[in-house]
């Protein structure tokens, strides 16, 4: 019998070569696994069901590589993909490895590193367009400081502006099909890191010349890290029309980024973010920004992999099942009962009807009094998500 929970191209789930590619090494401790090349990286994506894989520059092109070595990498790193049949759907630029960037790129306050940082990200972009990419990830990671005495915030905003403007004219200059997506987080590795949440990141983006070619990338972990709902981050970038790429993984609150696998902590917020995402058709990738545990060889990382994709498509099956739950759905029924008594005060602002708002009689008390039953519905959820209805 077929395994139903079997990835398939059209679930569209990817990982990232960093991903499936750590070797294990934390801040207290040596790598685990001994590294693999990206060619090896894409097979090993490609045994166990991806769509897709993702790259920063450098997880492909080492920074020091010659033009000659890059040509042969990325030769290489095609062929694989034309042998497997694998898609680059993203790719983005690594501004926070290198020592360069210890002040950040964008906002940097020496010159020569901001100028560097531009030019390092005009050629990742041309390299993930020549891999196919059609969204292209900006992670802040250095963007930020230890000390406000150190930068002037306003002034890095006003510099990360430039920059992201400069982009932006400069893929329309060369008539290429990418969009941008920002990734928000609040801390880590800096002590405090600009445009901190997604919320800041969708304020940001109405301040460019171009704010429709960029959108948001939000992050499980790094919203967690904060204290968010990430849910919530998401729908908000969804209903905006800027939910242009998402990274799924799982943290506990209150913890540096530990990158989960997908629903290894929080399976309830994972299972509302996945029926939220396939309620509402999201067609991007599904891409799972997470790494295996640092105690696994790499069937263990196959197995991190293959799990990640699995729950993703168990919890979607039990969002559809949430939303043909009989009583599930009575209850919701019940809950946002409307007799229509109070359309004529909704919707477009008039004169006439904000007067006859203020005319009517509500029972305040007797509005007040009125269960709501959500504890019930929760319940039923949790049942649900337990496997016993």
């Amino acid at each position: 019998m077929a395994d139903k929970y079997q990835p398939m191209p059209e679930h569209k789930f990817t990982f990232g070569l960093w991903t499936v590619g750590n070797i294990g090494r934390d801040p207290f401790g040596e790598p685990t696994r001994e590294p693999l090349s990206p060619v090896e990286l894409v097979y090993l994506l490609s045994e166990v069901g991806a769509y897709g894989v993702n790259f920063h520059d450098n997880d492909l092109v080492p920074i020091d590589a010659t033009p000659a070595e890059r040509d042969k990498i990325v030769a290489d790193f095609k062929k694989a993909l034309d042998d497997t049949g694998l898609v680059v759907p993203m790719a983005t630029t690594n501004l926070f490895g290198s020592a360069v960037f210890k002040d950040g790129a964008f906002t940097s306050n020496d010159p020569k590193v901001r100028a560097y940082a531009i030019q390092k990200t005009l050629n990742a972009i041309d390299l993930g367009v020549e891999l196919g990419a059609k969204i292209y990830v900006f992670w802040p990671g250095r963007e930020g400081t230890e000390s406000d005495a150190t930068k002037d915030p306003v002034t890095a905003i006003k510099r990360n502006r430039e920059a992201m403007n400069f982009f932006c004219e400069y893929v329309l200059d060369k008539g290429y099909d990418l969009r941008f997506a920002l990734e928000a987080k609040p801390n880590e590795p800096r002590g405090d890191i600009y445009n901190s949440t997604t919320g800041h990141m969708l304020a940001f983006i109405e301040t460019l010349d171009h704010p429709e070619l960029v959108g948001v990338n939000p992050e499980v972990a790094h919203e967690h890290m904060a204290g968010l709902n990430f849910t919530h981050g998401v729908a908000q970038a969804l209903e905006s029309g800027k939910l242009f790429h998402i990274d799924l993984n799982d943290q506990s609150f209150g913890r540096y980024d530990q990158d989960f696998r997908f629903g290894m902590v929080n399976i309830k917020s994972a299972f509302f973010l996945v029926k939220l995402l396939e309620d509402y058709g999201y067609d991007g990738s599904r891409h799972f920004d997470a790494h295996a545990y640092r105690t696994e060889d790499y069937e263990g990382v196959k197995d991190f992999a293959r799990g990640c994709m699995r729950t993703y498509l168990i919890l979607k099956e039990k969002a559809a099942q949430w939303n043909a739950d009989k009583e599930i759905q009575a209850l919701l029924a019940e809950i946002n009962a409307d007799d229509g008594s109070m359309d004529k005060y909704f919707g477009a602002y008039s004169a006439d009807k904000a007067q006859a708002l203020k005319a009517q009689s509500f029972d305040r008390n007797a509005l007040a009094k009125r269960g709501m039953q959500y504890e019930r519905l929760d319940q039923l959820t949790v049942e649900l998500l337990l496997g016993v209805r």
